[in-house]
């Protein structure tokens, strides 16, 4: 790919669509038991592979990679990585090359996820938890890294100032009325990208997927560079034991609320939310007619059996 591009030809070379990201009214007995209102933006409808934030995250960075002529992009993840997932697919379809460094030993059984991988072309280097660690902290542009690999460095889950733009469009989607925004956070880097657009009058409430996750909130703050911004805050109680960890009461949840909305979820990220949410609810933490929007930040293919 040659040229200066713009983002709007990307996303028809993709098959991206936000016209499909609806809002969706749910319904739940606590709910009407409380007088709260909430709908739920449909962002795991954008696209079947590269669904959610994950492609609001990737948008921009992409976009500064390929009109400065970087044909290999290189990033890091777990093994179920929806940010890798994501960013596999998108070198496939676009003919770019891809590496993905990836925590830990290869497994003896690779994952769905690291299977996809492989099949859209991404090289994959496993690399030890503490060099993993290490990883993490080159959060920007990287010339030592970029240097090693070749290729454009994005940092984990794809939290660069590029992705807090992609992030803000979600707002522009938004045309009903509401008093806070809901969502999962992984790196807190949609949080911050709502954050850095929402009017100071609206809130937005994060639901850490981590067990131990305080260093979110420093992420967040890194990323905004305004610490006075203050219309946000992470809840720490809903991780179920840690990141993909889960238990029956969950698992449950989620059956009963897909059953009821049709809505599908997974328990990483999007059912720890709403459980989250719909707890509060229930403790009464809310005033009468507050009304919610969830964020729907798709990774469906992290839960594949």
């Amino acid at each position: 790919m040659t040229g200066q591009l713009e983002i709007s030809q990307i996303e028809t070379d993709l098959g991206i669509n936000t016209k499909a990201a609806i809002i969706e009214q749910i319904q739940h007995p606590v709910l009407d038991e409380h007088g709260i209102h909430l709908h739920i933006k449909r962002d795991d409808l954008l696209h079947p592979v590269i669904s959610g934030n994950k492609w609001r995250k990737l948008k921009y960075t992409l976009l500064y990679a390929l009109n400065n002529g970087h044909q290999h992009l290189v990033s890091m993840g777990g093994a179920y990585s929806n940010h890798l997932h994501a960013l596999a697919y998108i070198g496939h379809k676009l003919n770019i090359k891809t590496t993905g460094l990836i925590r830990g030993e290869q497994p003896e059984q690779e994952s769905h996820t690291l299977s996809d991988l492989r099949k859209w072309g991404m090289t994959l280097e496993f690399v030890s938890r503490s060099e993993f660690r290490e990883l993490r902290k080159n959060r920007e542009h990287n010339d030592k890294l970029e240097k090693k690999y070749a290729g454009y460095w994005i940092p984990e889950g794809g939290a660069t100032q590029y992705a807090l733009r992609g992030i803000s469009e979600i707002l522009k989607e938004i045309d009903i009325e509401y008093d806070t925004l809901a969502l999962a956070c992984g790196t807190g880097t949609t949080l911050a990208g709502l954050v850095k657009t929402l009017p100071s009058t609206q809130r937005v409430l994060g639901f850490s997927s981590l067990k131990g996750g305080g260093f979110i909130e420093k992420d967040i703050k890194k990323l905004l560079k305004k610490k006075s911004i203050t219309n946000w805050s992470i809840n720490f109680d809903y991780h179920f034991g840690g990141f993909a960890k889960t238990n029956d009461d969950l698992l449950f949840f989620m059956e009963e609320f897909q059953s009821q909305n049709n809505i599908p979820l997974e328990p990483i990220y999007n059912g720890k939310m709403l459980f989250g949410l719909l707890d509060l609810i229930k403790e009464g933490r809310f005033k009468k007619g507050h009304q919610f929007i969830a964020i729907h930040t798709g990774g469906l293919q992290g839960y594949r059996k």
